[in-house]
């Protein structure tokens, strides 16, 4: 019976994107701050949801809640729908008895984590689309356009330089290999994933991710940022910095700061601060570290960790929108730097034909 019981749990494969979650919390928040008991909120939530996942999750919330299990625990059904510090925050909510403050700030939360990831993704899709409509267009050059000139250069006969057998080459490659251009990039991904299936590798990877020029420090800003965020909204809901800090590790997106964090929570432990152990780990910017220390030192760290998230975000923005002034001109410099060794290859047979002739 028991297994019964979690069957239609296992079932619902969907996932449900963070704009929909947002606007459940949201709403069961304002429902709970009007004065309606939490399964009537959820009740109200799920009659005005169309058929999808997540009507069918708020049904099993409300049937579960009103049989006397705790929210957070319900929520705890649905790991691929509620991220762990989501859980918490329940948790945390449901023992101090602010849960309608803790969804509100939930809902703030992922509203601004979701629109820091959109902000990161509208700014890559530009030179993402410059990049796919040049690679396209060299593909029909190399397969429509140089088999032409291969052709009269074999008429002619005599050496070709270098750079032209180099690209026809390339051309006659391209003609009877074209059906393994699109597995390129798949073979990439399959090989950049296989390297981080293990967490050694995976924690050099991350690593050296945050050394590479302009993108390491973007990277950089962004896992700090959603450190501080989520670490100051657990701090703020009231849950524990050791539970919060294990949380956040599982948050941030690289592993070589999610190590760090952990070495924070292990120090914590043993009676040390915070800012200390994230200094010494060198994988948070000193001034982050400085504000830490100001935020443990006037007993406001949380309130110090969401100002550092709200500056940091700022940051992000700023580097997002130098980083795509600067790819536009490095895709134009990469263009012409191929076109004009695709030219310079073609005509150069003709210029050592000219002289001959001359």
């Amino acid at each position: 019976m028991k297994l019964l019981k979690y069957l239609p749990a296992l079932s619902l494969k969907k996932k449900v994107s963070t704009k929909s979650l947002v606007v459940f919390t949201r709403q069961l928040s304002t429902l709970i701050a009007a004065g309606l008991p939490l399964v009537k909120s959820l009740r109200t939530l799920h009659d005005q949801l169309e058929a999808g996942a997540l009507k069918d999750i708020i049904k099993q919330l409300a049937n579960e809640v009103e049989g006397g299990t705790n929210f957070s625990e319900s929520l705890s059904r649905f790991p691929r729908i509620f991220p762990e510090f989501y859980i918490n925050m329940i948790k945390a909510g449901e023992l101090g008895g602010m849960l309608e403050g803790i969804l509100k700030r939930l809902s703030e939360f992922l509203d601004k984590n979701q629109k820091l990831k959109d902000r990161i993704k509208s700014a890559l899709m530009y030179p993402a689309f410059v990049l796919m409509v040049a690679v396209l267009i060299l593909i029909m050059l190399m397969v429509f356009v140089i088999p032409t000139f291969t052709n009269m250069f074999s008429e002619l006969g005599g050496a070709l330089p270098l750079p032209t057998k180099i690209l026809i080459a390339t051309s006659e490659l391209t003609r009877k290999a074209w059906y393994l251009i699109p597995l390129i990039p798949v073979l990439i991904i399959f090989l950049y994933k296989l390297i981080l299936r293990s967490p050694g590798r995976r924690l050099v990877v991350d690593k050296i991710k945050l050394h590479i020029p302009i993108i390491g420090g973007l990277t950089q800003q962004v896992c700090v940022a959603r450190f501080s965020r989520t670490l100051g909204t657990l701090l703020t809901s009231g849950v524990p910095i050791l539970n919060a800090l294990e949380t956040v590790k599982d948050t941030i997106g690289n592993e070589f700061i999610a190590h760090a964090v952990l070495e924070v929570r292990d120090s914590i432990k043993e009676g040390e601060g915070v800012s200390g152990p994230m200094d010494a780990s060198k994988a948070f910017p000193p001034l982050v570290v400085k504000m830490v220390n100001i935020g443990e030192e006037t007993g406001q760290l949380d309130k110090m960790l969401i100002q550092i998230a709200d500056n940091f975000e700022e940051e992000v923005d700023v580097a997002i929108g130098g980083l795509t002034s600067l790819l536009e001109p490095i895709l134009i410099v990469f263009m012409g730097l191929v076109v004009g060794f695709i030219v310079i290859s073609m005509f150069m047979p003709l210029f050592s034909l000219a002289k001959l002739i001359g």
